[in-house]
């Protein structure tokens, strides 16, 4: 029985901080010192929650600065940097290679959607252990606007091929969620990436703990639909 029988979509997109990589508590510390660096205090707690979002509308909201300017330009790569030599320490989020292989083998088209640069998309894949299954991926180099714009989603899907019936993209945010419904799909929202409460990922139409808990569920709808194919050969 393939992956199809148990996952409900035609295309699955992921993000990965804080979805497949247990990343966002690095990326807000990243941001702080760097921020700190540049004499602009930003709480660690302040920054976290607008982890998820592209460089281009954290630094607007944190600290009042365009990211194109010299000084966004400048916070930005020290935050790169910053965030570059925290990498090696992070881990995938439960189950991240698991759900994916198990998308891969089934036939199931998969995608990134990633406010991250393309560049630090290969090295977020690469960490989480996953960068020889996903070849189509969007990140705010292919869109006009990072998420909760709806640019990325469609890029991805654009890459993925188009003409989709059921898309979902499976994040962790409401930065995520929000995307995903601007772009007319449907979002299934992780608990891993932390800081959020259930009612924050409202938007979401599933919520589970991490990746491994959303191969479950699907594992099991492939095991009811395989139940019932059996059974309605038997009648």
């Amino acid at each position: 029985m393939s992956a199809r029988a148990g996952v409900p979509y035609d295309i699955v997109l992921f993000d990965v901080d804080g979805t497949l990589l247990d990343s966002n508590g690095a990326h807000a510390a990243a941001w702080a010192e760097a921020l700190r660096a540049h004499q602009i205090d930003a709480p660690v707690v302040e920054v976290r929650r607008l982890v998820g979002m592209g460089g281009d509308k954290l630094l607007p909201a944190i600290a009042g600065i365009a990211a194109d300017s010299d000084v966004g330009r400048a916070v930005t790569q020290r935050k790169k940097e910053i965030f570059a030599e925290l990498l090696p320490a992070l881990h995938a989020t439960r189950g991240a290679r698991w759900l994916v292989e198990f998308l891969a083998a089934g036939g199931v088209p998969i995608a990134i959607a990633t406010s991250a640069d393309a560049e630090e998309t290969r090295a977020l894949l690469r960490q989480a252990g996953v960068d020889d299954l996903i070849p189509v991926r969007a990140s705010k180099d292919d869109a006009g606007g990072s998420k909760p714009e709806p640019d990325i989603v469609r890029a991805a899907l654009e890459k993925a091929g188009g003409g989709f019936a059921a898309p979902v993209l499976v994040g962790d945010t409401p930065y995520d969620t929000e995307a995903a419904s601007r772009a007319g799909i449907r979002s299934i929202a992780l608990r891993c990436g932390g800081f959020w409460a259930d009612h924050d990922l409202a938007g979401a139409i599933e919520l589970h703990d991490d990746p491994s808990g959303l191969l479950r569920s699907w594992r099991e709808s492939d095991r009811h639909a395989e139940s019932e194919e059996v059974g309605s050969k038997r009648t």
